[in-house]
């Protein structure tokens, strides 16, 4: 399943900075609707994703009904992308 949105890149401070962008809620339906096939565990969902010319593999993180796409900083300061800034991201899926 291919997933593509825009959102905005959030910090969330804990022991480290990570970032963030949540999943727009049309997408989020659709993960919710095969989450149960593609979880390993506590509901998160392993994906790639690509931003910009960079591709990752991460796993979406569910939270208040949603998901979250981490951001980690070897693909944020390459793409020079910034908190609050607005940027889209195309999620893959691996639906069996």
């Amino acid at each position: 399943m291919q997933l593509k949105f825009t959102g905005d890149i959030f910090e969330w401070r804990g022991p480290a900075p990570f970032y963030f962008v949540r999943v727009a809620d049309a997408p989020a339906a659709k993960i919710r609707a095969v989450a149960a096939q593609v979880t390993y565990g506590w509901g998160v969902i392993p994906c790639e994703v690509r931003i910009g010319k960079t591709s990752f593999t991460t796993s979406l993180f569910p939270k208040d009904g949603g998901y979250l796409v981490p951001i980690k900083n070897v693909v944020r300061v390459p793409e020079k992308l910034e908190v609050g800034q607005q940027v889209t991201i195309t999620l893959l899926i691996n639906v069996n």
